[in-house]
């Protein structure tokens, strides 16, 4: 998720006075970075890097977390215990996700509760993906292959981002995210393949609603983006938001074909040109009301996610009161 910087200060105010070990530590880093190498947690880097990474890696925790939610609400509901173990499976996926991510992001020196705060009292955001409403069990499907299918697409450049823990956080939620995207196009192609016309509707249904916000997940445009030029300089990023969204529309095209449903969109269309499908203009005002806390679940979202935080207090508790016990225990040994 992206957010619109709002610093209007002159950029020469904002530059801070470098010692010549400072800069000859930068020199360095860079260097690293040109020469493709990784940094580790121990190793210098610039503060700007420092903060770029905190906030990508919380938000992307911040983002598996509440996409628990969506598919949570439908845990009960599943048409079949099959099903129903596969959606458990898959939420405890994306559980076990934020954790390795909140973990790589202490590593750069945050703790968990600060970067939790940060979210509940608005100040972090998450992807806008998650503050939408999954109205019929076909949703859980299409947010498995178009949600899952694009937050891939995303993630496997990161396997190569510059921050080492970082990486090797995404190898693991990478290969666990390909079996989600899986799950949820084979629940549709069973429903499209040996559904009813009801069943069939449903998922075109599903189809119509989750299309453009599946390619808002990529961000705004590059040139509209404020951290995309420097998050690639630096590896953070290694693929740019629009060749990601373009390689997105170009596999779920033929995809869809498969399943038999129709992309909501009249302009995409093979270019042979540019041997890429073309598409239509996504409606970026949408987007950006959603970021900004206008979509339609984005209240109800974080009202669970505080609900949950303050209710399984007595757990944290109990757990830290455990391990001072244990600790003091080995102490006295």
């Amino acid at each position: 998720m992206y957010t619109q910087a709002m610093d209007t200060a002159p950029q020469e105010a904002r530059k801070p006075v470098r010692s010549a070990e400072e800069a000859r530590l930068e020199e360095r880093f860079e260097a690293r970075i040109d020469e493709g190498g990784f940094v580790e947690a121990k190793d210098w880097m610039p503060e700007h890097y420092r903060k770029t990474l905190v906030r990508q890696i919380s938000q992307h925790a911040h983002s598996e977390i509440v996409g628990m939610l969506p598919e949570g609400n439908w845990v009960t509901r599943a048409p079949t215990l099959k099903r129903k173990a596969i959606l458990l499976a898959k939420i405890q996926d994306e559980g076990g996700h934020g954790l390795y991510l909140y973990a790589a992001a202490e590593t750069l020196g945050v703790s968990r509760d600060e970067m939790l705060e940060a979210l509940h009292s608005g100040r972090a955001k998450y992807s806008s993906i998650f503050n939408y409403p999954t109205l019929t069990w076909a949703d859980v499907g299409v947010i498995g292959w178009l949600v899952d299918g694009a937050a891939i697409m995303n993630q496997v450049p990161l396997c190569r981002c510059s921050y080492a823990p970082y990486a090797r956080a995404m190898i693991r939620i990478c290969r666990e995210e390909s079996f989600h995207q899986r799950q949820g196009y084979d629940a549709l192609l069973v429903m499209m393949q040996k559904g009813t016309d009801a069943q069939r509707a449903m998922v075109q249904d599903a189809v119509n609603r989750w299309w453009w916000p599946s390619l808002m997940m990529f961000g705004p445009h590059d040139s509209d983006s404020v951290h995309s030029a420097q998050s690639m300089r630096w590896g953070i990023k290694r693929i740019s938001n629009d060749d990601l969204r373009q390689k997105f529309v170009d596999a779920t095209v033929e995809q869809a074909k498969v399943l038999g449903v129709t992309l909501p969109d009249p302009d995409i269309r093979w270019n042979e040109e540019r041997q890429h499908y073309d598409f239509g203009r996504i409606d970026w005002d949408e987007f950006w009301r959603v970021v900004g806390g206008e979509g339609p679940c984005n209240r109800e979202r974080m009202a669970a996610r505080v609900k949950a935080w303050e209710e399984g207090a007595w757990v944290r508790e109990a757990a830290l009161a455990y391990a001072r016990k244990r600790e003091a225990a080995r102490e006295a040994a």
